[in-house]
């Protein structure tokens, strides 16, 4: 008995010291991890010039990175919840190796499918578990440590334009090459942080142990359904968005502003560099002001200039680009955190379930619009999309931070 309170003790006094350098190195990491991820659609212009692939094809192909990692994040973070897997991260990182050296080569649609399943394995093994090491090194800034993780991943993905302008108009495909480097550099800054996570999880188990006995009562766990549920439905507004501008808004600048495939990736790159902004702000936003009203603003404020979006110039939608990225992605941290605390104790199964449901609903997206854009044309997908925003609303129906904190009280 005395030991268990002593276990008790010492896991409750280790986490009130936020852990900096883990949190900057799993960051780091992210940041490689997703800048993989980002080479895929990177490459859409690139492909689609040098296969003749249809805008649908390369939803099929944004549809198997995302989705496989969708599936497997829950899947990978429930196994994780019961027996933790430090070293799956670099596991992980490897299979995302082997998926970009195959892209390189790929001849074909097929091939750049099986390739993709390698990248996307290797992502829904990372994020589960990445986000588990940013809980165990948050210390009590759960909010901030989350942020410092999800930015490292947003900024990987808002690198996507940078890779194409750079490496892929370039070099073309082969160019993936290269990025079989960058796998290899975040295995070994991942083997680093599994020896970290091994010693770590001895000290967390009991006391994530303790937090599980608190079981809620009926009434409770009907109230965490439906705030889980409402959280799917802003996940959904945010990734389709998202999804329609990561993918697909190169080609409408492309049509409507008359650019090149290397300048329309700058109106890209501001979007997705301002949403990693915003989701590094994000954190200690919701740290002070609350994870509720960080959520309800981060997609009830960008709407009004979703909506303007389609309508204006080539010089103010880069404007209204970089003030969308940082007020809807300001969210993303948060929305994980928040699931967390809704279910102590399942810190990777909530990580997997909301990151990879944003990846999810991004892969069914990128098909649907694909095809949408297929049959009525850019600019009356854009004007579709743009209203996906508006569902932020339904955030008044989530649950108040303090509602949550008396919950497990």
């Amino acid at each position: 008995m005395g030991n268990s309170e002593n276990n008790k003790e010492s896991a409750s006094i280790h986490t009130n010291k936020t852990m900096y350098n883990i949190l900057i190195i799993i960051g780091l990491c992210h940041l490689l991890n997703d800048s993989l991820q980002a080479v895929i659609p990177a490459m859409f212009p690139i492909l689609e010039n040098s296969l003749g692939l249809t805008f649908t094809q390369l939803g099929f192909i944004a549809f198997t990175l995302n989705m496989v990692s969708s599936v497997m994040q829950p899947l990978v973070g429930l196994i994780a919840d019961r027996r933790p897997m430090p070293y799956a991260l670099p596991i992980g990182l490897t299979s995302s190796m082997i998926g970009m050296l195959g892209l390189a080569f790929a001849p074909n649609f097929w091939t750049i499918l099986l390739s993709v399943l390698f990248i996307g394995l290797g992502s829904a093994i990372f994020h589960p578990e990445g986000s588990r090491v940013a809980f165990l090194a948050a210390g009590p800034r759960r909010g901030l440590a989350q942020s410092i993780y999800q930015v490292g991943g947003n900024t990987g993905q808002a690198l996507a334009p940078v890779i194409t302008a750079l490496v892929l108009v370039p070099l073309g495909q082969f160019g993936a090459i290269w990025f079989t480097l960058i796998a290899g550099l975040a295995v070994l800054f991942l083997i680093y942080i599994a020896r970290w996570y091994s010693v770590e999880m001895k000290v967390f188990a009991t006391n994530s142990a303790y937090i599980e006995q608190k079981k809620p009562s009926k009434s409770m766990s009907k109230a965490i359904k439906s705030a889980l549920i409402i959280l799917v439905f802003l996940v959904f507004a945010r990734s389709w968005y998202q999804s329609a501008i990561a993918n697909f808004y190169a080609f409408y600048a492309i049509d409507n502003y008359g650019l090149t495939i290397a300048k329309s990736q700058i109106y890209i790159f501001t979007f997705l560099l301002m949403g990693a902004v915003g989701t590094f702000l994000g954190g200690p936003l919701a740290d002070r002001f609350g994870k509720r009203n960080v959520i309800l603003f981060s997609l009830i404020a960008p709407a009004p200039l979703t909506l303007l979006l389609p309508h204006v110039g080539a010089v103010l939608s880069i404007i209204l680009l970089a003030l969308i990225g940082v007020l809807l992605m300001s969210s993303f941290s948060v929305t994980v955190v928040y699931a967390q605390e809704l279910v102590p104790g399942k810190i990777g199964t909530m990580s997997g379930l909301i990151v990879g449901l944003a990846f999810g609903m991004g892969a069914i997206g990128s098909v649907v619009l694909g095809t949408l854009i297929d049959w009525i044309g850019l600019t009356p997908t854009m004007i579709f999309t743009s209203a996906l925003p508006l569902l932020g609303f339904l955030t008044y129906l989530l649950p108040t931070d303090e509602t949550v904190n008396e919950w497990y009280a």
